[in-house]
């Protein structure tokens, strides 16, 4: 069952203590209180994992889906989403190296970062990005349109990314119980 589990996880616990019910009812708290939920839970699923287990990439078919991997593909998603597309920003870090060969850089980069790094990198942005949507209209639409040509919304962007999270949580499940044997969270 996998080594010593990785330092620095008990500033990570108190991290993820999550809840899907939102304080107040009105659609803004809603939506990110779905998406703090979706992360807290991403970040739940790498507690207590070692070094080396998340790093391992168990599913023959899928040699970039990791642990770290996967943080770091979710990160990167919501830089994607939140900088460059919705306030047009240029795009940067792992994402421009990405080619028709090699379309997730950010996955296959990360087994060199250390899973408390992509962790904390993750919150961080996490909270930077709370800042945007609390700034900003839900109804703002994108700088960037999408491959369609039409330029989405905030609300968009923020249900695009709950989506996509819950969806990348199922195989964080898949890979951490092929690793180590954990499961739930």
């Amino acid at each position: 069952m996998g080594s010593t589990p990785v330092p620095g996880w008990g500033k990570l616990l108190a991290m993820t203590q999550r809840t899907d019910t939102p304080p107040t009812w009105d659609e803004r708290t809603q939506l990110v209180t779905f998406l703090d939920y979706a992360r807290d839970t991403a970040r739940a699923k790498c507690e207590g994992v070692s070094a080396e287990d998340a790093r391992k990439a168990p599913l023959a078919s899928s040699p970039l889906m990791t642990l770290c991997g996967l943080i770091s593909h979710l990160r990167w998603v919501e830089y994607y989403w939140f900088q460059v597309m919705f306030l047009g920003e240029e795009l940067a870090g792992p994402l421009t190296e990405a080619t028709d060969d090699d379309p997730d850089p950010e996955m296959r980069t990360a087994v060199d970062i250390p899973l408390p790094r992509l962790l904390a990198e993750y919150e961080e942005q996490s909270a930077r990005y709370r800042r945007l949507v609390s700034d900003h209209d839900l109804n703002s639409t994108a700088k960037r349109s999408i491959s369609d040509g039409r330029n989405v919304d905030l609300r968009w962007v923020i249900l695009h990314l709950i989506e996509e999270t819950s969806r990348h949580n199922g195989h964080l499940d898949v890979v951490r119980e092929l690793v180590d044997g954990r499961t739930g969270a």
